[in-house]
């Protein structure tokens, strides 16, 4: 006798969100055990300047929902400290004043 397996599953899909000029979408996927991995995209850009990071994590999760809600805090720490990393202030060493030249 072949038993047959329904995988169908009511999952709800999170829009994807938008963080300053990042686009963050998580994208779960299920593994062959029934779990699933996280993985998110974090895009920026738009037509041919479009670029698009995909980080997978090692972790598994028991639901689409809980790997994906992983997955978008993820981008979201990435995204903060890439906005945090683009306004840091100058090195000090720049901001020394030049020396005087005299002639």
């Amino acid at each position: 006798m072949i038993h047959t397996i329904s995988t169908t599953t009511t999952t709800k899909r999170l829009s994807p969100l938008t963080l300053g000029k990042y686009r963050i979408a998580a994208c779960p996927r299920p593994l062959p055990c029934g779990r699933f991995a996280a993985q998110v995209s974090i895009a920026s850009g738009s037509g041919s300047a479009c670029t698009d990071r995909v980080m997978r994590f090692h972790d598994d999760f028991p639901t689409h929902d809980a790997a994906a809600h992983y997955a978008v805090a993820q981008g979201i720490d990435w995204v903060n400290d890439a906005l945090r990393a683009g306004v840091r202030p100058v090195a000090s060493a720049t901001m020394l004043p030049s020396p005087q030249i005299c002639i």
